[in-house]
């Protein structure tokens, strides 16, 4: 079983930066694929980014592309997401999620999931 907390979470201006970290316990982080999720008001949980447990291999929704950084530490069991040149339509709560697949972009593919931290961009 793993514990996911979220933290780093806050309200910023277009254009600002954010690091999301998610700190797990329990036993062997490092074999989970490791991703984050957001869901804004209204719509679907939206698959954000994600890491693989062997290699590192990362994957990303198209629209954080180039801004967004998915990055793990596995001595520290903890998953972050460096999130740089914020716009407004990435205000959601975001979510951390663990898998023992593959990377895949769907939310039934992760079994364990963090409380989510609420990120707010203004214009």
């Amino acid at each position: 079983q793993v514990q996911l907390v979220e933290s780093g979470g806050g309200s910023v201006q277009a254009g600002g930066s954010l690091r999301l970290s998610c700190a797990a316990s329990g036993r062997a982080f490092s074999s989970y694929t490791m991703g984050w999720f957001r869901q804004a008001p209204g719509k679907e949980r939206e698959f954000v980014a994600g890491i693989g447990w062997n290699f590192g291999a990362t994957r990303y929704v198209d629209s954080v592309k180039g801004r967004f950084t998915i990055s793990r530490d596995n001595a520290k069991n903890t998953v972050y997401l460096q999130m740089n040149s914020l716009k407004p339509e990435d205000t959601a709560v975001y979510y951390c999620a663990a898998s023992r697949e593959l990377i895949r972009t769907v939310p039934s593919a992760f079994d364990h999931w963090g409380q989510g931290t609420q990120v707010t961009v203004s214009s």
